[in-house]
């Protein structure tokens, strides 16, 4: 681990992570494993779960942190129900850290289906900002806390056949500035990741299921991957605690926008 990162102040506290069973969301969880932080795992796929705790409790007993936990919980951003029971399932856990990482893109058709668009807003908005009500009134219980969204560059300006998936990014920044504001008079933190092109299981989500054009996305040029995005997370999560970044825009070396990037030959 990077002397960039403070595991003292990491160590011991709790990250619960949206969208834990794969891409961004387990890199990020296993990161933290390394800095000896609980962590509670939340996402549908209950067999990915098992998986990644299972490489997030090796990684505790290697490093002789025996007393680390990982909780699961199986539970859908799209259901409130699913939601307002996360607090009874954290097994004494006390949240520090929530990672709002779970989000999905359904297609490239210009506006998109009704099913598309509700499956978008539900995840990525509705069921963001619910569970973030949540945890805002515990946090503001203890006088301590960090929220963590994963916002993307589609949040900072719309592109040709991503409407949907532009307009919950936009909302999700809109959220997270004005959340910012409001919580201005408290010690709870406020973040904003917006990665640009990333290299993970989303794109193949967004092409619906063909990993050709998934992958063709990225032809010519090296994208970021989990493991990238999962570092600035673990970063911005370990700053002195009067120290808040509350916004942070992460591309590949060979991407300057939404539509701008050089690919090789």
């Amino acid at each position: 681990m990077s002397s960039v990162f403070n595991t003292s102040r990491l160590e011991g506290k709790t990250a619960l992570i949206t969208g834990a069973s794969a891409g961004i969301g387990a890199a990020t969880a296993l990161l933290f494993a390394k800095t000896g932080t609980n962590l509670i795992l939340l996402a549908r796929r209950a067999d990915n779960l098992a998986q990644v705790k299972a490489k997030a409790e090796a990684i505790y007993n290697e490093a002789g942190k025996k007393d680390a936990k990982v909780v699961v919980i199986e539970a859908d951003m799209q259901k409130n129900e699913d939601l307002d029971a996360v607090l009874s399932k954290t097994q004494g856990l006390e949240v520090d850290i929530l990672v709002n990482n779970a989000g999905m893109v359904k297609g490239v058709e210009q506006v998109g289906a009704d099913a598309d668009i509700d499956q978008m807003f539900n995840t990525n908005v509705r069921g963001l900002i619910h569970l973030t009500q949540i945890f805002v009134k515990e946090f503001k219980k203890r006088q301590t806390g960090t929220i963590i969204n994963l916002g993307s560059i589609a949040g900072r300006e719309p592109y040709a056949g991503g409407a949907i998936y532009c307009a919950t990014k936009h909302a999700l920044s809109a959220f997270n500035g004005a959340l910012l504001r409001e919580l201005v008079n408290t010690p709870i933190r406020v973040i904003e990741i917006q990665p640009g092109m990333v290299e993970t299981e989303f794109s193949v989500v967004r092409f619906r299921g063909d990993k050709g054009k998934a992958d063709s996305v990225y032809k010519g040029l090296q994208p970021l991957v989990a493991d990238d995005i999962a570092e600035e997370i673990v970063w911005t999560a370990s700053r002195p605690p009067h120290v808040n970044i509350a916004q942070l825009f992460v591309l590949p070396v060979n991407q300057a926008s939404a539509t701008l990037n050089y690919r090789s030959s």
